[in-house]
């Protein structure tokens, strides 16, 4: 008999579906890589035209995290130098 309570019929529509699904992501894939990549790239040409990374960020859709690892990637400096922590304490009279 039945193993299961689900129609033959609805196991294969549910099959037929998901083979479906998965060859549209397969498809889709290679261009939501290559538009993720002419992104990042777009990202760095504008920090290199002067643009500032939470502009970029903002523009971008990234986070100000990621357009700072993608500038750090690219070889770009930092915009100021690093403080280096808290400045340190001064002596209590």
């Amino acid at each position: 008999m039945f193993r299961y309570c689900v129609p033959v019929t609805d196991a294969d529509n549910a099959r037929q579906n998901l083979t479906a699904a998965k060859t549209n992501y397969r498809r889709t894939e290679d261009a939501h890589t290559k538009a993720r990549n002419e992104l990042q790239e777009a990202v760095v040409a504008a920090l290199r035209a002067g643009v500032g990374p939470s502009e970029a960020a903002r523009l971008s859709g990234f986070t100000d995290a990621y357009v700072r690892k993608l500038a750090r990637a690219a070889g770009l400096p930092p915009l100021r130098e690093s403080r280096g922590g808290a400045a340190p304490r001064r002596p209590k009279a």
